[in-house]
Order: structure tokens, then sequence, then C-alpha cells
């Protein structure tokens, strides 16, 4: 931590001495912004670089070294692994592209790097990083553009972002807003270091209250849980805001669950389940620090906010802005609507509308205070108009007076306002330029749950063969206490009427090639359909193997699930429910969370699929198996630990008034 964070000697290796090069920015930078610790240029064509002594080789520097920074092309990144080592360093960030990103050939490359690090006690940041900035400690080893301001402000929240080019972005709007860092750390490729890794070690500066994290992907993710529950015992928020949200994974996935459950939907379920508040947009990802710091995620919040106003205009798109992120502006209760009376102020309805009465702070004080008396809200949101960008020191000094001393306050600056959201922001107060903003942020914000313990869960005792089919998906299935009557023989005695289905380890969805036959209502019907089917399948399928049929007793249930497994590539294990059937993947409609799981997050996951209330005994409907549909998620996400199985699914399940049907199975193994 100490040799990457507050490194005391510094090798830039392929340091130049022309100003205007790439290769130049970390030396020029690292003086310019007060680095007094050791620097050892190197560079074997010139005796000195920018007017300090340089070395030929990294061989010649005197003494040990604690952080080098390679600056060399991509084919000469390799052949200087061993050297930096042999100088004691510990950390070796390498600006260079063209390896894991590059392909097979850069891959390579990477991993050869990789190992000669790991054979050499050698840490990597990179390849591909812009390097580290440690504001306080004066120290801008890094080649990122944004480093030519004349100043960086100081603050106490560190940035670890995979994109180099956004700590340049993201430093600066945060300046223009009167927010300051205290680090910023360019992962880039992660060939050895993670953003996890390296924000579990800034939790342990005392210097450093929250840490945001700017990501294109979740490598590595155990680092991530270390760093957030590090983070959670230290009151120190995790905010994350990540790319990738379009559902890309999903055409690589062989089942419903690999297309429902894409890639961000897993993250998402991530960043829930480790307490890491997750922002989509980038100004809510700037503000949402301030709004966490020095709180605890609420067990259970109201999801409801009070909104002051002095713009009826301003305040309604805060409300509607509010309410599609599905956060309620509550009318004040009895005890806030007490507290506003005694100061001769009055709420009617969702807005305490003060356009009458002004911005004067001691008004704006007052409110704030009074609507603080409710107990049905999460946070007090008052929207400023056009004061706000005349009058910037009046508008906001009620705020500034109240928010130290009431529940978490957000503000809404309606006009462009600069002088005020960076009065508010040097406060520590979260103030938005636009209501999508502040929605997202407050959604972040009441999502915000406290880390959860991985439950301990037993094998379950099941093989699976090579090549499964369904019968083989449903004596899995059976394994985890999910068993449904089933036959392999079209000759045995059934229960009618019956379903027909084709067996074949090649097929995931039977309906699409004729190979599932419904209702069937006796033995000669159900030979002659076996028939039809075998002839139509082995014509739409000619390559897929056959391996019989199935035969199950028709069933209907009062609603009906799918209920699927995937290893995600990103996250790991996660566990889904949603509306089954034919039609899953065109309904959406869909719960996800990190496998395995409590009874408690099942209990959420069935809450928060729509098509599932009619279970729960929806204007008069009958109720279903509720307890025995949380039983089921619970089982199903027991397959994490079995590390053959990378998906499966149950679509549909049936759910009964009393008991489940499975109704049609599929394991894919890893």
């Amino acid at each position: 931590m100490k040799e990457l964070l507050a490194p005391r000697s510094i090798a830039l290796i392929g340091a130049s001495g022309d100003p205007s090069r790439l290769t130049a920015r970390a030396q020029i930078y690292l003086r310019k912004h007060g680095y007094d610790g050791a620097l050892h240029p190197v560079n074997p064509r010139a005796p000195e670089v920018l007017g300090e002594r340089a070395y030929a080789s990294v061989e010649e520097i005197p003494g040990e070294i604690d952080f080098a920074y390679i600056l060399l092309n991509t084919e000469h990144v390799e052949g200087q692994i061993a050297a930096v080592a042999a100088k004691g360093a510990k950390v070796a960030c390498i600006l260079a592209d063209g390896f894991a990103e590059a392909g097979p050939e850069g891959a390579a490359r990477q991993q050869r790097c990789v190992e000669a690090a790991k054979a050499a006690g050698l840490r990597l940041l990179g390849p591909n990083s812009m390097g580290l900035i440690n504001i306080p400690a004066r120290i801008a080893v890094s080649v990122n553009a944004a480093l030519e301001a004349p100043s960086l402000p100081a603050g106490r929240i560190a940035l670890v972002s995979q994109s180099g080019s956004m700590l340049g972005a993201i430093m600066s709007r945060g300046a223009a807003r009167g927010m300051g860092f205290s680090h910023l750390v360019a992962t880039g490729n992660e060939a050895d270091l993670s953003a996890g890794e390296i924000a579990a070690m800034l939790v342990d500066d005392p210097g450093v209250d929250a840490v945001m994290l700017f990501l294109e992907a979740i490598r590595q993710p155990q680092h991530y849980a270390h760093a957030a529950w590090k983070a959670h015992r230290a009151g120190k928020p995790l905010v994350a805001y990540k790319l990738g949200r379009s559902p890309y994974g999903a055409e690589l996935a062989t089942s419903h669950t690999g297309a429902l459950a894409g890639s961000d939907a897993a993250a998402e379920a991530f960043f829930r389940a480790h307490g890491i508040l997750r922002a989509t947009m980038l100004e809510s990802f700037l503000e949402l620090p301030a709004l966490a710091l020095g709180r605890h995620p609420a067990a259970r919040p109201h999801r409801a906010v009070s909104v002051l106003t002095t713009t009826g205009g301003g305040g309604a798109m805060v409300v509607d802005a509010l309410g599609v992120a599905g956060i309620e502006a509550r009318v004040p209760d009895a005890a806030a609507s007490a507290a506003l009376d005694a100061v001769k102020m009055h709420g009617h309805g969702r807005l305490l509308d003060m356009t009458l009465a002004g911005t004067k702070p001691d008004r704006i004080e007052a409110a704030i205070r009074a609507l603080d008396k409710a107990a049905d809200t999460d946070a007090i949101i008052p929207v400023i108009g056009s004061s706000a960008q005349f009058r910037p020191a009046d508008a906001v000094a009620g705020i500034l007076a109240a928010a130290p001393h009431v529940r978490p306050v957000a503000a809404f600056l309606v006009p462009q306002a600069d002088a005020s959201l960076k009065l508010l922001a040097e406060a520590g107060i979260p103030a938005f330029r636009t209501p999508e903003s502040l929605a997202d942020a407050m959604r972040a914000f009441l999502d915000w749950r406290a880390p959860l313990a991985t439950p301990h869960v037993a094998l379950p005792e099941v093989k699976v063969p090579e090549a499964p089919d369904e019968a083989d998906a449903r004596d899995l299935f059976a394994a985890l206490g999910l068993r449904t009557l089933y036959s392999r023989e079209v000759e045995a005695e059934h229960r009618y009427p019956v379903a027909l289905k084709i067996l074949s380890p090649d097929i995931a969805h039977k309906t699409e090639i004729g190979g599932v036959a419904l209702n069937i209502p006796d033995a000669e019907a159900l030979r002659e359909a076996a028939a039809a089917m075998q002839a139509r399948v082995a014509k739409a399928a000619p390559d897929a193997r056959f391996n019989g049929f199935l035969i199950q007793p028709m069933a209907k249930g009062l609603a009906e699930v799918i209920l699927g497994f995937r290893r995600d590539p990103e996250v790991g294990p996660v566990v889904l429910l949603g509306a089954g059937g034919v039609l899953a993947e065109l309904h959406r409609d869909v719960a996800l969370r990190l496998a395995p799981l409590h009874e408690a997050e099942a209990r959420e996951m069935i809450a928060e699929v729509r098509a599932l209330r009619v279970i729960e005994g929806w204007r008069g409907l009958p109720r279903g198996d509720v307890e025995g549909l949380v039983h089921a998620i619970v089982a199903v996400s027991r397959l994490a630990a079995l590390p053959e199985i990378r998906e499966a699914e149950i679509n549909p399940l049936m759910i009964h008034q009393e008991g489940l049907t499975v109704a049609d199975a599929w394991v894919v193994r890893a």
C-alpha cells in the first residue's frame, strides 16, 4: 500500500526530454505539483532529462526504488520487469496498451509480464494505466493532461477508475463544483492489481472518507466484496458507476436465464449484495459520496422524501423524477404539519410551496427543520429557483444552516447556478443540476444495504452427465428438493392427459422445433404423438442427439415462473426469478440476486416480480404456495456450491395453492 499510494522513490523508465511528448508528462507533473521524493528518469540516450540526472538503465539507479512507471512501447515492457524488481520496487505501473485488449498475442504478452512479476515479488498496475495521483502527498505520477491545471483541489474522497482518461474528467468536474480528491488511481487492464483491491487499501487510509469506482467491468469480484466489508465496518461508502448496461451477454447464453440475467443485471445484484451504492448518471456519481458520508444504510427505508420549493415548476419536476425512480414525495404527516403550523407554514400537498415566501434563509431553515419532524420520510429535498443564480449566498444559507442538524438533505438548483453549487459542495451537501440525477442519487441511496454474509450451504449430492438432457436436469433439481413425477417410457402406465417432450442434450428450446405435445388423452394418442415428434425433430434438428422421450402428467398452476441459476462471467453465481413460460424473455419481469442466498432475499425477489402478485391473494384470487416458492429459490441458489454447473433453470415452474410442479428443466455443464 505504501509503495503504491505514497512512493518516496520513483523510476520513470523511458522518460523523454522533449516536453511535448506523452512520456515526458509524468516527470513534468510530479515536479509541477510538488513531489519532493527521489526521481530517477531512465533514458539510454541522455545523461540529463528535463534538468534532472538520467540513467541509461534501471540497473544504474543508485539505491532502491519503490515505484516504477514504465513508459516504453509495448514490445519493450516485458524486459523491464525483472530489472525493476531487482532494484527493490514493489509496484510497476505500465502505460502502454497492446496487451490483453489487443487479442491473443497481446494476452499472451500480458500473461508473461504477470508471471515474471509474480516470480519477482512485484505488483503490476495496468497495463494501459495512466498512473496515479495522491493529492495530499503531492504525488502526480501520471500522464493525464488534467494535471496541466495549476493546482489540484484536495479532499477526502478517492477515485479508482479502469479508464485513465476519466481520472481527469471526474477531477475537473469535481473541481468545478468545489469537490476535491485524496487519491485518483487508473487501473487499466488490471492484469494484477484490481480496482477492488486498491479500493480496500484506500479504505484503510485515514485520509479517505469514501471511495468512488468508475468501472467498465468487474474483475476479481472477491476483491470488491472484501473492500465492501471493510468499508462498511469503517463507515466509508463505496460508490460505483459501471458501464455496460446493455445486455451484451445475452446472445452468448443457451438458456432463458442467460438471456434475462444480462451482465448489467448481475452487476446490479452484486452491488446490492455487497452494500455498494450504484449510480447510473455521472452527476449522481459525483454527488453520492456527499449524500452517503457519515450515514449508514437504512434497514427499511420508507422510499419517501419531503420536498420544499421556491418554484412550483421546479418542485413538480422533482416530484415527477422521483416518482419515476419509485420514490414518493410525501405529504407532511401530523408531526411535520404541526411543526410547519408553528412557524406559520402550511403544506397542503406533496410540495411545500414557498414561492411567495421566497428564499429568506430563516424561512428555508425553519421549513427544513419542520419537515425533519416527519416520521415517514428518508430525506429532505429543497428546490431553489432563480435566486440560486443571482443571490447564491442568500439562496443556500438556509440549507447550510439546517442541513447539519436534520436527516439527509439533497438540493436541486433549477437555474444554472455554479456559485450556489460550489457553496453547497464545500459544505458537503449534495446539489444537483437536473431532477433526473437527483432522483438517481436518491434511488441509489435508498437501495443501499449493509453487505450480506454469504450463507453456508451443503453440497447437493448429485452427478450430472457430460451431456445432460431434461431428465438429467430434473434429477438435479430433485436432489435439491424439487421433485416432480415423470417417466421416460412411452409404453408405461400414465395418468392422462399427459405432456410429451423430446429428450436431447442439444435442444434447449423444444417448442421451437415441435419437440413438445400437450394434453395427450390416452395411450394410443401418446404412441402416435411420439412417432410424429421423433420424425419432426429429426427433420428440424438432424444433428441433435436423441435420448428418447419424457412423459409428465398435465398440470395447471395459479402462476408460472422461471427459476434459474447462472455463473455470470463477471460476478459469479446468480439466481433469477421471473414471469415464466415461453414468453419469459418477452416479459423480462425478473428479479436477480447473488447465489447462494437467504430466505429474506428470496422473499424480496418474489415481491419484485409483478406477475407474482396473483399468488399473494391479489383481488381475491386464490393464494399460491409462496413458502414453497421461497424454499425453491433458496434450493436452486445452492447450485453455487457445484462448480461443474454453469447454467440451470426450471421454466416454467408452476405454482399451485399447495406445492409446485417442475414443468420443464434444463442444465448446462461448465
